[in-house]
């Protein structure tokens, strides 16, 4: 009897094996079935073997169950897929648009810097313009109330560009002041070749403090 029992509980423990054995298969095919896992590929040479259909990667029958919603999901995977390679386009636009507006604004910035620098170098050019020609102003109204002859002596100290400028300024006040300029006597004192050097340039130069 003892070995009887034994035989019954065997009996039931290979049954119980056999059902999780059935019942593990039959939830893989299941599994497969929803789509969740590739089973019938994994499984494929012992399907073969007993006569089953594999999955050899054609296309899917018209029939099948979960046919809708996979096309539907490969279509929402494209559309997707389509979105981040626009939205990846338009991020790489936009990359290239802030660097062309980076460079426009440096380049404006380079040129305003370069407008800056010139406005300063004309100002200062100006200014120093300004200066010299008050100062030859005041040197011609020195030279003017000078005796003729320590005018000249200085006059003929001076570089040729100084003395022209002196000359013309004084030429400017007599005529201003309506009285006769003294530059045609001071050029009779000095020598004569300085004195036609002087006047061939002041003839030959017309403009002043360029």
């Amino acid at each position: 009897m003892a070995g009887f029992g034994k035989q019954r509980i065997l009996g039931r423990v290979v049954v119980m094996l056999i059902l999780i054995l059935a019942l593990a298969i039959g939830g893989v095919f299941w599994f497969d079935f929803l789509g969740l896992i590739d089973a019938k590929t994994l499984f494929a040479p012992a399907l073969r073997l007993v006569g089953l259909p594999t999955r050899t990667g054609a296309a899917l029958p018209a029939d099948l169950p979960t046919l809708l919603d996979d096309e539907r999901y490969a279509k929402q995977l494209a559309a997707v897929e389509a979105l981040r390679q626009e939205l990846d386009a338009r991020f790489m636009a936009a990359d290239e648009r802030e660097a062309s507006i980076e460079a426009m604004a440096l380049e404006i910035d380079e040129r305003q810097k370069a407008l800056d620098e010139r406005e300063k170098a004309f100002n200062s050019a100006a200014q120093q313009y300004d200066n010299r020609k008050a100062n030859v102003e005041q040197n011609a109204r020195y030279l003017t109330g000078m005796p003729p002859a320590d005018a000249v002596e200085i006059l003929a100290s001076l570089d040729d560009q100084t003395a022209i400028d002196v000359l013309r300024a004084v030429e400017e006040l007599a005529a201003k002041s309506g009285e006769s300029s003294v530059v045609a006597y001071w050029l009779s004192l000095m020598p004569a070749e300085r004195a036609a050097d002087l006047q061939r340039k002041m003839n030959a130069k017309p403009a002043t403090l360029d």
